[in-house]
């Protein structure tokens, strides 16, 4: 558990999308601690008409390859939040191909009461995980 949504440009291939989900996978375990089979990853593709990602001023240089990394997780210090922003991007530029300038990231936190994994129970407050 973290859930990732990736949302790209339509055009990718199966292959790129595999190193692109397992590039940030690794990431995760790394940054975050988690089990490898913690793997909670969906990829939404769009038309390029359907995605505006600008640079908020800082510069930023986007291309039809920008990947919006959209994260659910329980809370997070800041230092192991910094640690997955550089691995995340390190990974994705190495093993992807992407530019760094490419990549955004956001994190949205919740809580142990806020996850079902099935069978309609909370297993963080039962005691399951």
């Amino acid at each position: 558990m973290p859930l990732l949504r990736f949302d790209i440009i339509e055009g990718r291939s199966d292959e790129e999308l595999r190193k692109l989900l397992d590039a940030a996978h690794t990431a995760m375990i790394e940054a975050f601690d988690v089990p490898d089979t913690d793997r909670y990853q969906m990829v939404h593709q769009h038309k390029p008409a359907e995605m505006i990602i600008k640079d908020t001023g800082l510069g930023l240089v986007r291309t039809d390859n920008v990947v919006v990394i959209s994260i659910v997780s329980k809370t997070r210090t800041q230092e192991k939040k910094q640690k997955l922003y550089r691995l995340m991007v390190e990974k994705l530029a190495r093993e992807c191909g992407l530019a760094q300038e490419d990549i955004m990231i956001n994190i949205a936190e919740n809580n142990d009461a806020d996850w079902s994994f099935g069978n309609g129970e909370a297993q963080f407050l039962t005691g399951k995980l």
